[in-house]
């Protein structure tokens, strides 16, 4: 109990200064939708939505040129505002150049591990950044794309039939559709055991 309050006060010190907030993580630890909310209310970016999940190893470089919707999932992905070869080039050249863009990501969108959005790209709504892709265009509403660059690979719709199908036809298919939201803590224990029991079972 002394622990909540402890942990209350600094939470709210935390939100209001960003040097307190690192000490805060450290110490207390924070979920993906915890740090999420707290980059919401700090203004993190130009705007941001409700509902979003942001890893706490997730690199943007220009937050200030971000835009997020609701719903939407960084997970360690690299978001890059600007080309920082401008620096080395201004100076070879004797030159005074800018490269700068937005990234726009609209409702309803999941960034997987290693990707890399690059500076003048708008995503979704609807859409899937594969796990290590680079995004240097713009992503259509319910794409799913992956690759270097980042291509076509699929449809959102497509995928989520597919794995409706597939929850169905899984040994704990009743837990998953008991459980509140995507994690539930309460289920979380006999859903693990039940999978690794049909992952490994014995022989």
């Amino acid at each position: 109990m002394i622990k909540k309050s402890i942990q209350k006060v600094c939470r709210k010190f935390a939100l209001k200064n960003k040097k307190a907030l690192k000490w805060y993580i450290k110490i207390f630890g924070i979920r993906n939708d915890e740090y999420a909310e707290i980059l919401r209310q700090q203004n993190h970016f130009y705007s941001m939505g409700e509902g979003c999940l942001i890893n706490l190893d997730v690199c943007i470089t220009d937050p200030e040129y971000v835009r997020l919707g609701n719903n939407v999932c960084l997970s360690s992905c690299t978001l890059l505002g600007h080309d920082a070869s401008i620096a080395i080039l201004n100076k070879a050249y004797n030159t005074q150049l800018d490269s700068v863009g937005k990234i726009d990501i609209k409702d309803n969108v999941f960034i997987g591990l290693g990707a890399i959005i690059l500076p003048g790209v708008t995503i979704g709504p609807n859409a899937i950044i594969a796990a290590g892709a680079v995004v240097t265009k713009d992503v259509l509403e319910g794409d799913i794309v992956g690759g270097v660059p980042a291509r076509p690979i699929g449809r959102m719709d497509d995928l989520v039939n597919r794995l409706e199908k597939e929850t169905r036809e899984l040994p704990w298919a009743d837990l998953i559709l008991q459980r509140e939201g995507s994690y539930d803590p309460l289920i979380e224990p006999e859903l693990k055991r039940q999978r690794i029991a049909h992952f490994y079972p014995q022989e």
